[in-house]
């Protein structure tokens, strides 16, 4: 379907690649992966023609409809669910001609047009784009407002819901998520699935990625090279192929001891919870992301205050908003160590939440309580805004340093932004000249100088790209004081949090489950049945889950089934898991790699991929069938 061959770009004097020989078939789903700059837009700019490319040919079949977002959308008066429609041209034309022929009465062309609609289930449009515009996070209400009334953030969710309205063989998203909500991507997961085109995804969410794509487009070193299989598969490929260079191997080694020592400490603390064995699972994960990253040029520490104070804060009977209550009853003491995730749809009040335990919003009524040695470190999109944009990163932690009553050397500086990947003349440089991303790690890093005990993390993955996020995560793990954090990123919610507080309702509860919970909860088609259970919080701490109702069945009928299904459980896992070995034996053979294009490889990794999507299920039918046990006490 589209095709590059010997292609090689150029912006200004920088080569972004070279020499990139590829070809994507119809109904492949490839996610474009690499540092920011390295020219993932711009090869989009190349598929497109609005650029050119300076050596070679790319080929694209003919007739290809290609669906593109687009970044930006002027604010007009025209109504938004009327907008989301004109991503579908041969229906707005349709329409055109239609009423053209009603207006002016040419009864003639009326039947021919009227089938033209039913030929493109032109009748069912607007329906088709209500149900974009639902999974997006906009309400009934907002279907009649204009382009104008809406902020910028949503009016990229509403070229987004333009994009999927257009029929299209080929499909180019760009950063769909960067400003969406956790809900609004998981809906966007699912459309993605049943979608039956060709789709090219720029993201730097892995968990989007694995779930969306089946091959990886990595740009890096001015080279872009195609790899069978998901995100996580790209990993294990790359990590196999650096420990070939004896300096990146030694490095992994001590990444995969450093993660192996951080998963024993937490299987140590780890209770029968269900969140804690999510939690235990996705970091046993990490050992295996670690040694792919290794060649990261980000290394830092989030290190927390030596004083702390038990609570570090507490909420009592608060009711937090604006002019009126967003959030009412609010009973929430943090700890030391707790570790929590906000869960809960656009607008439901996990900013306010944020903001409140922040300080910057008082409380309507109750009672907010500060331990004396109370530290907090606050991340949100604003404080981008607030950097001061003549200043460099340098001034602002000499300036940081000096409000809190030192002033830093000027190497030991640059060392702690060199962490953050401020290297050289780079944190003499104006803010103003800043990326989006290297604003954000300046964010990061002055939040990180001040030595908090709470850690308020407001979306701080926006604007990162993979292995600054990967870095953010190792950093979460091993802070030692408390958490916040609201993130559409699931590898850093699963990896960092213990527990999931659900805002919805204008209340705060305990969502007694993972990820994967909440995904069925809030899918359309999702059993009931297995949402977990909520409670409200306590005046001391978030309460632990309530058990399950008793069956009304015999249980010990019941609890003898469900020991025999663990049984076979355990018998399914103990045999993929020695295929698994096998598979990844033969992976771990560097001569294998010689030819990427060699079907015992591509063989490799199609059952590599398979094995480990089927261990997951059962992994996941063993923890429901556990749970189960424990509640009937068996």
């Amino acid at each position: 379907m589209l095709s590059f061959r010997n292609v090689s770009l150029r912006r200004g004097t920088e080569l972004l690649f070279s020499g990139a020989n590829f070809t994507i078939h119809q109904g492949n789903r490839v996610g474009l992966v690499g540092a920011n700059g390295s020219g993932k837009s711009s090869l989009f700019q190349m598929i497109l023609q609005q650029l050119d490319c300076d050596n070679g040919e790319i080929e694209l079949s003919t007739g290809v409809r290609i669906a593109h977002m687009a970044q930006e959308v002027h604010a007009t008066d025209q109504p938004a669910i009327d907008y989301v429609l004109t991503g579908d041209s041969a229906l707005m034309a349709t329409m055109n001609a239609l009423q053209h022929a009603e207006d002016t009465e040419a009864f003639e062309q009326l039947a021919a047009l009227h089938e033209q609609m039913e030929n493109i289930d032109g009748y069912a449009a607007r329906s088709r784009a209500a149900t974009l515009l639902a999974g997006l996070g906009f309400s009934e209400s907002d279907h009649a407002k204009p382009l104008s009334a809406f902020s910028g953030g949503w009016r990229i969710r509403l070229n987004l819901a333009q994009t999927l309205m257009t029929p299209a063989e080929l499909m180019l998203l760009d950063e769909p998520t960067n400003h969406l909500d956790l809900d609004a991507i998981i809906w966007l997961t699912d459309w993605i699935r049943q979608f039956s085109g060709t789709l090219i995804l720029i993201s730097h969410d892995r968990e989007f990625l694995d779930e969306s794509v089946n091959h990886i487009a990595h740009l890096h070193a001015g080279r872009i090279e195609l790899y069978t299989g998901n995100y996580s598969s790209f990993e294990k490929i790359r990590a196999a192929r650096l420990a070939l260079q004896q300096s990146s191997f030694e490095k992994q080694q001590r990444e995969i001891a450093h993660m192996q020592d951080f998963v024993r400490r937490f299987r140590a603390q780890a209770t029968k919870a269900r969140q804690a064995q999510s939690r235990l699972k996705a970091l046993e994960r990490m050992e295996v992301i670690a040694p792919a990253h290794v060649d990261s040029p980000f290394s830092f520490e989030i290190l927390a205050q030596e004083k702390i104070s038990t609570p570090l804060l507490s909420l009592q009977h608060a009711n937090l908003g604006y002019a009126e209550p967003v959030i009412k009853e609010v009973n929430l003491s943090l700890l030391p160590g707790d570790r929590y995730g906000l869960l809960g749809a656009n607008g439901a009040g996990k900013s306010t939440l944020v903001k409140t335990l922040n300080g910057q919003l008082p409380l309507l009524s109750g009672e907010c309580v500060n331990g004396a040695n109370l530290k907090t470190g606050y991340f949100s999109q604003h404080q981008l805004d607030d950097l001061i944009a003549g200043d460099s990163a340098m001034d602002h932690l000499i300036n940081l340093g000096r409000t809190l009553g030192e002033i830093p050397r000027e190497q030991e500086v640059r060392n702690f932004l060199g962490g953050f990947n401020f290297q050289g003349d780079k944190v003499l440089d104006p803010v103003s000249s800043f990326s989006g991303g290297q604003k954000a790690r300046l964010a990061l890093a002055l939040i990180a100088w001040t030595r908090p005990n709470l850690l308020l993390m407001d979306e701080p993955t926006n604007h990162l790209d993979l292995d600054m996020r990967q870095a953010l995560t190792v950093a979460l793990q091993s802070f030692e004081g408390a958490i916040i954090l609201v993130s559409h990123d699931q590898h850093l919610m699963a990896n960092t949090v213990d527990e999931f507080l659900l805002v919805e309702d204008s209340s705060v509860k305990v969502f007694a489950g993972d990820l994967q919970d909440y995904r069925k909860r809030i899918l359309p088609g999702s059993k009931a049945a297995r949402k977990p259970v909520e409670d409200e919080l306590t005046s001391s701490k978030a309460a632990p889950a309530s058990a399950k109702p008793e069956s009304i069945h015999r249980p010990g009928k019941q609890t003898r089934q469900l020991r025999t299904k663990l049984k076979t459980a355990n018998t399914r896992m103990e045999r993929l898991q020695r295929k698994i070995a096998e598979v990844e034996e033969q992976l771990a053979d560097p001569a294998i790699y010689e030819d990427r294009d060699n079907p015992k490889l591509q063989s490799l990794l199609r059952d590599q991929h398979a094995l480990n999507e089927e261990i997951e299920s059962v992994e996941n039918e063993w923890l429901e069938l556990t749970e189960e046990l424990e509640n009937l006490g068996g």
